[in-house]
């Protein structure tokens, strides 16, 4: 983003306490994993249709669609580890886990660094989407946190399960255990407006829960948010002019008939706080990525297999490849073994169409595909030279295959793994490893005591120089993974053992 703007994007995670300031068609078909009800609306529905499932009249009187909104939002609250504060003496230790062991408590009286924990807390929204306790947050609201708090509009608290993450789209699921609890119903973004009103729900400035109104003032808007965490960026924003601020990522965008519309994610500011613009992700991408995550444990993404000139790609570029305005995405590349390879399309020409749903640029794109995974047959419309036509074509995964993602072993550990560098390797005396940069949520964290920095040596028994050969080590059938390393700047050779099996 160019600096000389004036508007900063940024997410709306609220930060308290001590913590730092700052494709449809597919899942229409076919029931709902968490909300098949087989044409009757569950007991706790927060809704207001009536006994013939009519949505009464007065679009514009909010306090129906309100009263279903306020009580299937939630305020999430997470503590995000500590940080060290010391009096940057330094330091020379034997073992890592001294703090644990009390090397701290003599050091304090012989003259040490003084070192004492911080834990940073942050808050945000949710929006409960199942009567047993699924909810829909943003990934950066609970994102690296240690404990995730849920409390829910009636003031009873609990603690949260994280069931899965996708930074491509900044979402996450997480789970209390709860029945009974009142829930948004998802709605169709598709149909949503330029123009419709819509409600915020959420938990702004760590107040209780608060409801604003707007319209859509603009669909599949792109903001480059989630490049920073994703190579395979999803963005196909909502924006509204409904009021936000810190505090209400991960909450509701709701129709005036009470439906869930989008999940709110970041606002337009030059100063961090509200100033006329918010955006939300389409609940149309939200229920698949969601549905991904509790059926495979991963988000099943699709690729068509091209690249495309972006909207606001520079006008010489525009010019230089006699881009015309309002024909459609204009293909600029067609990938040997992607999808799109043996279809006929090619360089130059405009698709119009997923589906039979109209796509006026590379995000309604994108939010179409994303409701599709590997294996998908689909209908893609194009213009060439003036002249409709169309293809079948089905949709690869990443690798170029049609399969299904699976959950690894690898993801289930729980942590973010880097190559060893070759200087650092040559520092170390050591001839590769793996780097556990840091530990999340899974079960490194739960059955030991590793903590961040440790290299990977040997994992099984087999030594280990890089992630592919670290994957290929642990994937093989075993009931316990072995891992053994060092910690760098610390004697020893240290061995973790993690209970593998389902």
């Amino acid at each position: 983003m160019n600096i000389k703007q004036t508007l900063t994007v940024v997410l709306i995670s609220a930060v308290t306490s001590t913590a730092a300031m700052f494709g449809y068609d597919s899942f229409i078909r076919k029931p709902n994993a968490i909300q098949e009800y087989n044409g009757k609306l569950p007991a706790s529905y927060a809704g207001f249709y009536d006994s013939n499932n009519n949505v009464p009249g007065q679009p514009v009187d909010f306090q129906p669609a309100s009263q279903a909104g306020v009580p299937a939002v939630v305020h999430i609250t997470t503590t995000i580890g500590s940080s060290q504060a010391n009096n940057n003496l330094p330091k020379t230790r034997k073992s890592p886990f001294s703090d644990f062991f009390g090397d701290d408590f003599f050091e304090d009286f012989f003259g040490g660094p003084q070192m004492r924990s911080m834990p940073q807390r942050a808050s945000g929204s949710g929006v409960i989407i199942s009567e047993d306790g699924y909810i829909v947050t943003n990934n950066h609201v609970i994102e690296e946190a240690d404990e995730i708090k849920v409390t829910l509009n009636n003031k009873k608290q609990y603690k949260a399960k994280l069931v899965g993450t996708d930074p491509s789209s900044d979402l996450a699921l997480i789970k209390i255990e709860e029945k009974g609890l009142n829930f948004l119903l998802y709605g169709n973004s598709d149909n949503i407006k330029v123009g419709q009103w819509v409600l915020a729900v959420g938990y702004p400035l760590n107040l209780e829960t608060t409801v604003t109104a707007g319209i859509v003032s603009a669909k599949a808007r792109t903001l480059g948010l989630n490049q920073r965490k994703s190579n395979s960026p999803i963005e196909s924003f909502i924006q509204t002019d409904a009021a936000v601020n810190q505090g209400n990522s991960g909450g509701a965008l709701i129709s005036t008939n009470g439906e869930l519309v989008g999940i709110v994610s970041a606002i337009a500011s030059p100063t961090g706080a509200y100033a006329g613009y918010s955006y939300a992700i389409p609940v149309n991408i939200v229920k698949k990525i969601i549905n991904d995550l509790l059926q495979y444990g991963t988000v099943q993404r699709a690729y068509l297999g091209i690249s495309y000139l972006p909207e606001n790609a520079p006008e010489a570029e525009k010019t230089k490849l006699n881009y015309k305005e309002g024909q459609g995405v204009l293909v600029m590349d067609v990938a040997k073994d992607g999808a799109m390879s043996s279809t006929g399309i090619q360089t130059g020409d405009y698709i119009t169409k997923i589906n039979g749903v109209k796509v006026a640029n590379g995000s309604e794109m994108v939010e179409q595909i994303a409701g599709y995974k590997p294996g998908d047959k689909i209908t893609v419309h194009y213009n060439r030279a003036g002249k409709e036509a169309s293809t079948s074509i089905t949709l690869r995964n990443k690798s170029g295959s049609y399969e299904i993602v699976k959950n690894t072993v690898s993801d289930k550990l729980g942590a973010t793994l880097q190559t060893l560098d070759s200087k650092k390797s040559k520092e170390y005396g050591v001839k590769g490893g793996v780097v556990v940069t840091k530990i999340n949520s899974g079960l490194i964290d739960e059955q030991t005591r590793m903590r961040d920095g440790f290299v990977i040596l040997k994992a099984n028994g087999t030594e280990v120089k890089t992630i592919e050969e670290f994957n290929s080590a642990i994937t093989k059938p075993s009931k316990r993974i072995l891992l053994e390393g060092f910690y760098p700047g610390y004697e020893g050779v240290y061995q973790y053992t993690i209970e593998a099996a389902e």
